[in-house]
């Protein structure tokens, strides 16, 4: 997923010469708590948040350019870079809004963190029999049933409990990914349980393939 699959298109924009105040009740009205500042062209050139208001009013600034920071000072994601690297940014740096630029410097987006909450909510809902079927669907020439028997062989080794086949694929047919996440100790474990399961399978496959 790139940047501008996850941004929201639906922002608004202030000049550096806007009014202090006018552009405090613009904000206030929309309950956005940062806003970028362009030029004529669009083009990003600086950025202002409710602090920069709030301090800016009891200051008497009265235009924008006074109080915003300035471009080099701004962190943005180019619309074509990954959306990963945006979720990293926003929470390494507990960014609020990270804007999204084309390759003139253009503001076309925005990318919120209560946007990237909301797709990973989604994420968490997944059911994990969709990424064994996904799994299954790359690992050419591997059936399904094999790969449910290198995944109880897997979760045997892991948990020290026996489990068959059929209920492994009943367990993972229930179970959403966030549930896995939890059980499992965290997302690396998960995958790493994965990544075991699949090299499991290529190596049975290969074993009985050296046997004929």
């Amino acid at each position: 997923m790139k940047a501008k699959e996850l941004m929201d298109k639906e922002f608004i924009y202030v000049s550096k010469n806007d009014s202090v105040v006018e552009v405090s009740k613009t904000m206030e009205k929309i309950r956005r708590f940062t806003c970028p500042v362009v030029d004529d062209n669009k083009r990003l050139i600086g950025w202002v948040t409710s602090f920069d208001i709030t301090r800016g009013l009891r200051e008497g600034n009265e235009k924008i350019h006074e109080i915003m920071s300035s471009y080099e000072e701004i962190t943005t994601i180019n619309e074509n870079e990954s959306a990963r690297l945006a979720v990293i940014e926003t929470a390494d740096n507990k960014f609020v809004t990270l804007p999204v630029l084309n390759d003139d410097n253009q503001v076309i987006g925005m990318i919120r963190a209560c946007d990237i909450v909301k797709l990973l909510s989604a994420l968490y809902d997944i059911k994990v029999v969709k990424l064994y079927e996904a799994m299954n669907e790359q690992l050419k020439g591997i059936t399904w049933d094999e790969l449910m028997e290198a995944s109880a062989v897997v979760s045997r080794r892991a948990t020290g409990k026996k489990i068959t086949p059929e209920q492994y694929e009943d367990n993972i047919r229930k179970s959403t990914f966030g549930s896995a996440i939890w059980a499992t100790g965290g997302l690396e474990k998960f995958f790493t349980g994965l990544i075991a399961v699949g090299e499991l399978v290529i190596a049975r496959k290969v074993g009985r393939a050296r046997k004929k």
